[in-house]
């Protein structure tokens, strides 16, 4: 395993992140947690360190399954990081109440990392707001010992990013940024890589293979990089490429199976940058998905839990991307059909409830809108013609 350096510590190049743990019959709120146990410790034993989760994770359950993994090794053996939930507005008075829960849940005195969560456009004025107090209470669990070391997540634009840096910076020690190949130039990344280098403020990487999505190439672009590297599998791209950009030392994934772990903890046990023509393919893959206009969804399952509807909308927009860009494509419709009626795009009520904790900031009532309307061409307008309207 590759180790990195943080302020005279080793820490793992890649760090479990614990979002995406393997869960019984589909429902991302019902961790198998014989599987994740079984994960953890293999993970703890083969060289990675750090364990990242959060309080929105698998309904809630992340913390307490990481908290249960870990309590058998040693505490200072590792280290573990928490966030708290600001993508939800109404945690933003719980500051003290959700943090003292998290120190329970995870089993543990103190954080090792813990983030403000999720800075973006919907809650950079919660987060500003002195009412809240939210910097001032965090600053005091760094003095009193609870946090070792305090940063933050951002997915926001860089406008946001500045705001919150011009009253937090001062106080982050790293940034979580959602960072791989695609979103190096998608979600401005570069840009807020190369003003925290300005900063020197480490990076810590959330999304490096994108939930997954990175590793699907076409036959094209499979072709166009094996022609460059024709021993890289499919992950090892997004990771290699992230070992390319200085100031990265934390890289976190999320594995849903034990095989991805296995193989990724074998991918970073060598230190491999990419070379200017791995780099220019990468970006002109990229550069091409962009203009194929795919919805940036990651499955991170936050809009899931604020739908009235209960759609899977994570699995929806995937079916929506593949409609999307697949000429002829059946494999998406086949896929809605098997939906019962109050799961389908259509059911959506466009409450925009969803759209308020998207980290990606996704207009997810208007893709439900469009993909009912390609799915059921002409259906509206005959609608409206038969009421007059």
């Amino acid at each position: 395993m590759i180790y990195r350096d943080f302020k005279g510590m080793k820490l793992s190049g890649l760090g479990l992140g614990c979002m995406r743990l393997p869960v019984i019959d589909g429902d991302d709120t019902k961790v198998n947690e014989d599987e994740a146990l079984d994960m953890i410790e293999y993970a703890y034993n083969h060289g990675i360190n750090y364990f990242d989760t959060a309080w929105g994770y698998h309904g809630g359950n992340s913390e307490l399954v990481v908290g249960k993994g870990l309590s058998k090794f040693p505490r200072e053996s590792f280290y573990l990081a928490d966030k708290f939930p600001g993508y939800d507005l109404s945690n933003m008075p719980k500051v003290k109440e959700i943090f003292e829960q998290q120190l329970v849940k995870c089993r543990v005195d103190y954080f090792d990392f813990y983030l403000i969560h999720n800075v973006c456009e919907m809650n950079i004025e919660q987060y500003l707001d002195p009412q809240y107090g939210i910097l001032e209470y965090f600053r005091k669990q760094v003095e009193n010992g609870r946090i070792k070391h305090l940063g933050f997540s951002i997915h926001a634009n860089f406008t946001t990013y500045e705001r919150f840096m011009e009253v937090y910076g001062p106080y982050m020690e790293f940034c979580q940024l959602q960072l791989n190949w695609f979103d190096w130039t998608f979600q401005d990344a570069k840009r807020k890589v190369e003003d925290l280098s300005c900063r020197s403020i480490p990076v810590w990487v959330m999304e490096p293979l994108r939930g997954g999505k990175l590793i699907d190439f076409s036959e094209d672009e499979k072709a166009r990089l094996d022609a460059l590297e024709p021993d890289f599998a499919p992950a090892e791209w997004g990771f290699r490429f992230l070992q390319t950009i200085p100031g990265v030392t934390m890289v976190l994934s999320g594995m849903t199976h034990k095989d991805q772990l296995v193989q990724n903890i074998s991918i970073w046990n060598t230190d491999k940058a990419l070379s200017e023509a791995d780099w220019d393919a990468l970006q002109s893959i990229a550069a091409d998905r962009i203009r194929k206009g795919s919805v940036p969804c990651t499955a991170c399952h936050y809009c899931t839990t604020h739908c009235p509807q209960g759609l899977d909308i994570p699995w929806i927009i995937e079916l929506y991307n593949q409609n999307k860009t697949v000429e002829n494509d059946f494999i998406s419709i086949m896929a809605v059909a098997a939906l019962d009626k109050d799961k389908k795009p259509g059911a959506c009520v466009h409450c925009h409830s969803c759209e308020k904790v998207c980290p990606q900031q996704i207009r997810i009532s208007d893709i439900m809108a469009d993909f009912d309307e390609r799915l059921h061409p002409g259906r509206k307008s005959a609608e409206s013609e038969g009421t007059g309207a």
